[in-house]
C-alpha cells in the first residue's frame, strides 16, 4: 500500500516510464509543433517531494530539452511548484487526472493551462490533452499519445 491509496489511487498507475508523442496545434488545428517524449515518473524516497517527473523532448532536428516537476501532496491535490509552472491536479474517476498550471515565465496576462489524462484501463497507454489559454482565449491545443514502457 502506498499513500496514494486513499486520495489518489490512480497515481500508482502513471508510476514508470512513458514514451510519446506531442503535436501543438493552433486554435484552428493546424499543426505548429511536434516532436517525440520520454517521461519517467516516482515517488521518491527521501522525502524531498511526494512525485517527481521529468520529461525530455526530442525534436526532428535533434534539439532535446528535459524538465523536471516535483509535486506534493496537499489534501487531494497534488502541487507543483517549480522554477517553470505551478499548479495542481487531482483525480477525478478511476481513469482520468484533471490538472491546471500556469508557466511562470510567459509574459502574457492570465496565462494557464488546463490538462486533462485519460488512462487506458489497462494502464498501459494514456492520452493526453492541454488547453492553453491567455485571458480566457484558447491560444493552443496540444495533444498527447504515451505508452507506458517500464
Amino acid at each position: 500500500m502506498t499513500v496514494w491509496q486513499d486520495v489518489f489511487p490512480i497515481i500508482d498507475q502513471h508510476i514508470g516510464e512513458w514514451e510519446g508523442e506531442y503535436v501543438h496545434l493552433d486554435p484552428e488545428g493546424k499543426e505548429i509543433d511536434r516532436h517525440t517524449s520520454h517521461l519517467r515518473m516516482w515517488a521518491p524516497t527521501d522525502g524531498s517531494f511526494d512525485v517527481i517527473q521529468v520529461n525530455t523532448y526530442t525534436w526532428p532536428d535533434g534539439r532535446q530539452e528535459q524538465v523536471e516537476f516535483g509535486g506534493t501532496l496537499t489534501g487531494r491535490d497534488i502541487h507543483f511548484d517549480n522554477d517553470r509552472i505551478v499548479g495542481h491536479m487531482h483525480q477525478s474517476d478511476e481513469q482520468t487526472i484533471l490538472l491546471t498550471w500556469s508557466y511562470k515565465d510567459l509574459l502574457k496576462p492570465g496565462n494557464y493551462l488546463y490538462e486533462l489524462i485519460q488512462l487506458s484501463k489497462d494502464g498501459q497507454e494514456k492520452v493526453r490533452t492541454w488547453h492553453w489559454m491567455e485571458e480566457d482565449r484558447l491560444v493552443r491545443r496540444t495533444v498527447i499519445r504515451e505508452t507506458k514502457i517500464v
